[in-house]
């Protein structure tokens, strides 16, 4: 007869049910169906769908930061974010560098000092999720894990948005693979800028868990849905069946140690 020592499963501390936490399901359930109902429209509602994706989205990932982490972490978050992406772009636009140069249209609605106020949320909607996975997969390697998650997610999102004509680019040089429409510098513009944001993230946001939360069930979604819907996308509406697969193989590899690590339960942070 033999003894095993058993080693239960971390715990984060006692959750919150759905019916306790339903505005951020509601809210996530709105971005989805937003998403989903993306492909299906063309012109003036396809425009306002594209907006309300990004806000629906973007408030979603802060309620659920919210929740899961408490208001000092959901403040931080946003206000670090939206203006850290609202200085980005200013010198991105206004210079052409790190991403190259760009030209936002005017379908995007109102603008703050000629950005429009939609991007700055959509990268508060895409970094949540991504500062998430860089702790847990590379906590000493956050910035890099990080920035590079970034980049990939913009993989797909930047061909969509040109080809919808939301905004372009000047293309000098060397384009992104499967991308002409997408400057390379663009890749390496989200790479740097990336890396900067998830350091200052790292170092801002507290890294403990409430004792009664939520789980990472929504943004965990959130990022197969965007794989997921990337491919689909791509391959059968967007008419770029190569970024599709290309694409959804690149972030499916980035993810997978993530949700190894979900799987074999180790700590979030």
């Amino acid at each position: 007869m033999s003894i095993r020592q058993y080693v239960p499963r971390r715990r984060i501390g006692q959750q919150f049910t759905i019916s306790e936490a339903l505005p951020v399901y509601l809210v996530f359930a709105v971005a989805l169906l937003l998403q989903v109902s993306y492909p299906l429209l063309e012109g003036e509602a396809l425009r306002l769908v594209t907006l309300a994706v990004v806000y629906w989205g973007a408030a979603a990932m802060v309620l659920h930061s919210y929740y899961s982490f408490g208001p000092k972490f959901a403040v931080r978050f946003l206000l670090i974010t939206f203006f850290y992406s609202l200085i980005i772009e200013q010198i991105g636009h206004r210079t052409g560098w790190p991403f190259g140069v760009y030209q936002y249209d005017a379908s995007l609605a109102y603008q703050v000092f000629d950005i429009p106020l939609v991007v700055p949320f959509a990268w508060v909607m895409i970094s949540y999720p991504i500062i998430i996975v860089a702790r847990r997969v590379a906590p000493r390697w956050v910035f890099l894990y990080g920035g590079i998650g970034l980049m990939v997610w913009d993989f797909f999102l930047d061909p969509q948005m040109v080809n919808a004509g939301r905004w372009t680019w000047q293309i000098d040089g060397a384009t992104v693979p499967f991308q002409p429409m997408i400057p390379l510098s663009n890749a390496f513009g989200w790479l740097l800028t990336g890396m900067g944001l998830m350091a200052l993230l790292h170092v801002a946001l507290p890294r403990e868990r409430r004792k009664r939360g939520l789980s990472n069930a929504i943004p965990d979604f959130f990022l197969l849905w965007t794989v997921f819907g990337g491919v689909i996308g791509n391959v059968f509406f967007f008419g770029y069946p190569e970024i599709g697969i290309s694409v959804g193989i690149v972030f499916t590899l980035y993810l997978i140690p993530y949700f190894l690590a979900q799987r074999l339960g180790r700590s979030d942070f």
